[in-house]
């Protein structure tokens, strides 16, 4: 069998971002990936002519300017914003929390009846030094933005009351007090033309690419193949549990195609009650502007995470940090891997981040 400089685990976006380069730089690269596709969690797939997010919505921003420049060389990007709005009860707000939200929930006008307000209720509260995320929410937004857009949706989302949850998870709450509902601050923001998939196929062009190959299966018989090894698999089953499993949370989604040209209005809506069960719907036409005769959407339901399951987004409170840390030093004693992406580095990644993070990891290896 071939001998390669970099065996790459994992065809997601730092997996390509790292197999395009170092094949540039004349390197073998062989990418293996367990799923039967291409492109990770950001995959899109076709149904009915929309672009379907089918590991939820990937909204591309940034304000890296080389990181921009870098992904317009693969793909077209339209000029979507992403601009939620959110749904408690048969109230509807926009997100992120700006003038539009607070005008909607107090029948007020200007900047400073909404300041105002919040610091009236905040000042109701006498929270000192908060002891838990409920604590931490109130005495950044007040008790209306709390009870009506934060409370439900947070509990949903971590599977857990709100006071059971640290305060830490909440740094900042931004409160926006402009009519401004442009989710981002980031200078670039859009969507690429024709979908993810096709952008990392381009990133992929010219790479030995095998799917539906397990890494821990594969290296059994082939232990030798590469010089190096790109991991973006999780840390903790790299080691095989070592110190023991790091904690995730999941999302299942449910999708349907329906007959009508237009659900929701919205690309992302919210659904912030904790009756409703899921915590969002997605209606993947509207990143694309799509104009077909039907619509696909995806109802998003957060869930507890075990092994065998899934893992999306890493609990990183203190004990997971502190586990992560042994596993960290775990993986200083091993130079021929590279522990790279959201799982391989047990990090919440925002797309932007992970290219940063892999054209950096090429840079040392040059």
């Amino acid at each position: 069998m071939t001998h390669y400089d970099y065996l790459i685990v994992g065809a997601g976006l730092y997996g390509a971002v790292f197999a395009h380069e170092m094949t540039l730089r004349g390197k073998s690269c062989l990418v293996i990936e367990k799923r039967g596709h291409i492109a990770g969690n950001i995959y899109t797939q076709p149904i009915e002519g929309i672009n379907v997010h089918v590991y939820g919505a990937h909204i591309f921003h940034t304000s890296d300017k080389a990181v921009w420049d870098y992904v317009n060389r693969f793909a077209e990007f339209n000029n979507y914003i992403n601009s939620p709005v959110a749904i408690y009860k048969d109230e509807l707000y926009n997100l992120p929390f700006n003038m539009n939200t607070f005008s909607k929930m107090w029948g007020i006008k200007t900047p400073a009846e909404a300041q105002a307000i919040i610091a009236a209720q905040r000042a109701d509260l006498h929270i000192a030094e908060p002891k838990n995320l409920e604590e931490q929410a109130l005495s950044l937004v007040g008790r209306d933005v709390y009870e009506k857009l934060i409370k439900g949706y947070t509990q949903k989302q971590w599977g857990r009351p709100c006071d059971q949850l640290p305060a830490f998870i909440i740094k900042r709450l931004p409160l926006r007090f402009t009519f401004d509902n442009n989710y981002f601050n980031d200078r670039y923001q859009g969507i690429p033309q024709g979908g993810y998939t096709a952008m990392v196929e381009k990133m992929l062009d010219g790479v030995e690419v095998r799917l539906d190959t397990d890494y821990f299966d594969f290296v059994k018989t082939n232990p030798t193949i590469a010089d190096k090894t790109v991991f973006t698999g999780p840390i903790d089953r790299f080691f095989d549990y070592r110190f023991g499993p790091l904690q995730y949370r999941s999302v299942r989604f449910e999708t349907e195609v329906l007959d009508t040209p237009n659900y929701q209005g919205n690309a992302v809506v919210n659904y912030t009650d904790s009756a409703v069960p899921y915590t969002r719907v997605i209606e993947h036409k509207h990143f694309e502007f799509g104009t077909q005769p039907k619509t696909v959407i995806s109802r998003e339901y957060s869930s507890e995470w075990d092994l065998g399951v899934e893992p999306y987004y890493p609990v990183n409170n203190e004990q997971n940090n502190a586990l992560f840390a042994k596993y960290q030093q775990l993986a200083s004693t091993r130079p021929d891997v590279i522990f790279g992406g959201r799982l391989g580095q047990y990090k919440y990644y925002d797309m932007d981040k992970v290219i940063r993070a892999a054209l950096e990891a090429v840079e040392r290896e040059a």
